[in-house]
């Protein structure tokens, strides 16, 4: 095989965690010491100690990270070069031969995990009660840094260079068309894709545009009542979101102690209960999966710096032209549809939800995939 031939090789992946890493993260475990807590111990000052100490202990006595291996095994898996970095990515292919490849691109601190229970529906709608016309051919990959695509071998992984990474794993695996969903930075990468707008992209669908004000005041006038919720929203999660401070200033001195502690990963991956404030639906066993990834591939460093690459790109405003869909959950950041239509020429698709949050697909992953299926057999009426 030449260097060439080398370089676009897909390779078959499997999950196999050595049994003495699993022995040491339950050391790990065992040891743990947690801070003085908070008065109140809240989650008004961040991760409480009354989460933690139940969390730990599940993740010692009842999480099974065997039968979750097996779960997530049941996926054909694959490596892959791309711009000098490995990808890991997930590709199921539906049964329909004439469905609509879909690239499913995942939030943070989230990785492939964060779309397992919405893949079979997707690719097979018929053995969900679905129809054949709504199938979808399915890639999800791991952005560089998150999950298995490590380790991140050279600066300067934005959003925008991922989105070039994922254009060009699509015409790898043989597709000439697609679409793609996306929620957090996975709906930034997703938008990327849109303002690239490469041949055969069909539209982006995400959970979130965002969008802010510019200080016009006539946005402002154009506001609905949901919309000042929204800004309202806005205001909150700036109060709390500290990690993205820190994730893009000095995301190595954090990723020590998430890289060392176990359950400090646990707990600077407080997003899972959407945002940190108590209304999360995802099951814990679904949390621990996620950050037992993101433990045993040590990602906690990668998974930080792509908020500083972000950071330091200098990137300019630019408006999406492509078909854009957005699904609003009511625990979610709430997309405010004025400054999205500035920001993106052709929303075709709006929904809003009253139940789920930031993970919905982790959540309500059958209201995510209905949403998605709505989205793109709008797209095929146009």
């Amino acid at each position: 095989m030449n260097t060439t031939e080398t370089a676009t090789a897909i390779r078959p992946f499997r999950i196999e965690v050595p049994q003495a890493e699993l022995d040491d993260l339950r050391e790990r475990l065992a040891r743990t010491r947690l801070p003085q807590a908070a008065p109140g111990d809240t989650w008004d000052h961040g991760t409480p100690n009354h989460y933690l100490r139940d969390a730990v202990d599940h993740w010692l006595t009842a999480y099974d990270w065997r039968a979750e291996e097996e779960r997530l095994n049941a996926v054909p898996h694959l490596l892959t070069e791309i711009d000098g970095q490995t990808f890991h990515a997930v590709h199921v292919r539906s049964p329909h031969p004439d469905a609509t490849p879909l690239l499913l691109a995942h939030t943070y601190p989230g990785s492939f995990v964060d779309y397992l229970d919405m893949i079979g529906p997707l690719v097979d709608p018929v053995a969900h009660g679905g129809r054949a016309e709504d199938a979808f051919h399915v890639v999800v990959p791991d952005a560089p840094g998150y999950g298995f695509s490590q380790p991140v071998t050279e600066g300067g992984w934005t959003t925008a260079r991922t989105a070039r990474a994922y254009d060009s794993l699509m015409r790898r695996l043989g597709y000439t068309e697609y679409g793609v969903h996306g929620s957090d930075r996975g709906a930034m990468v997703a938008r990327e894709l849109g303002l690239l707008n490469p041949d055969g992209f069909l539209g982006l669908h995400v959970l979130q545009l965002f969008s802010f004000p510019s200080g016009d005041p006539v946005e402002f006038e154009r506001l609905q009542p949901e919309d000042h919720a929204g800004l309202a929203h806005m205001q909150w999660f700036q109060s709390v979101g500290g990690y993205n401070t820190m994730n893009a200033s000095r995301p190595q001195t954090v990723a020590v102690g998430l890289s060392d502690s176990p359950v400090a990963l646990l707990a600077y991956s407080e997003l899972f209960n959407s945002f940190g404030n108590g209304t999360s639906l995802v099951p814990l066993d679904r949390i621990l999966t996620e950050v037992s990834v993101a433990w045993f591939t040590n990602a906690a460093a990668g998974m930080a710096r792509s908020y500083l690459e972000d950071a330091r790109a200098g990137a300019e405003p630019a408006v999406n032209d492509a078909p854009t869909g957005v699904a609003v959950f009511a625990d979610d950041f709430q997309t405010v549809r004025v400054f999205a239509e500035r920001d993106n020429s052709d929303i075709v698709h709006w929904s809003r939800f009253e139940r789920g949050g930031h993970f919905a697909s982790l959540e309500v992953p059958d209201d995510v995939t209905r949403d998605i299926r709505t989205f793109f057999a709008t797209l095929r009426e146009r």
